[in-house]
């Protein structure tokens, strides 16, 4: 079982594949660098789950609403979000030239992450200063998983 959560994480990391996402225990949303791949793997490996995620990017923000393949799993959704200064340091290790860890940019989609999970209605978890353990168990007790 365990394996098979972890091919299917694997195969479903970073929107990869969204064909078969309706098979997933868990779908993980937020902005790039909040934390959704290292978490998804967790609960792959400690609690069996398939796990996956799926980045929000500019074109999602743009529709303002979910993204058709995510609609179709609302239930399944638990967002990730995260301070967007420490968002920006991330992303400066990662990228350091360019838009993409500004903190101007952290900001804007930090805040319309936000504004996308209330308005639909998603639970989320601000991971700033959360490990990747407390993550998941928080998700594992909110979504009443096992």
């Amino acid at each position: 079982r365990r394996l098979h959560a972890l091919n299917f994480t694997l195969g479903h990391d970073d929107g990869i594949s969204t064909r078969d996402l309706s098979e997933a225990d868990i779908v993980l949303v937020g902005v790039s660098r909040s934390g959704k791949t290292p978490t998804c793997l967790y609960l792959a490996m400690h609690y069996s789950l398939k796990a996956a995620n799926y980045p929000l990017t500019d074109d999602d923000f743009d529709s303002g609403r979910l993204p058709a393949a995510l609609a179709k799993v609302r239930q399944k959704l638990y967002g990730l979000t995260i301070v967007p200064e420490q968002l920006s340091r991330i992303r400066h290790e990662r990228r350091p030239h360019g838009v993409y860890s500004t903190i101007a940019q952290c900001r804007a989609e930090v805040a319309q992450a936000e504004a996308l999970f209330k308005a639909e209605n998603i639970q989320y978890l601000d991971t700033t200063t959360v490990s990747i353990e407390e993550i998941a168990s928080t998700i594992v007790r909110d979504k009443g998983l096992r």
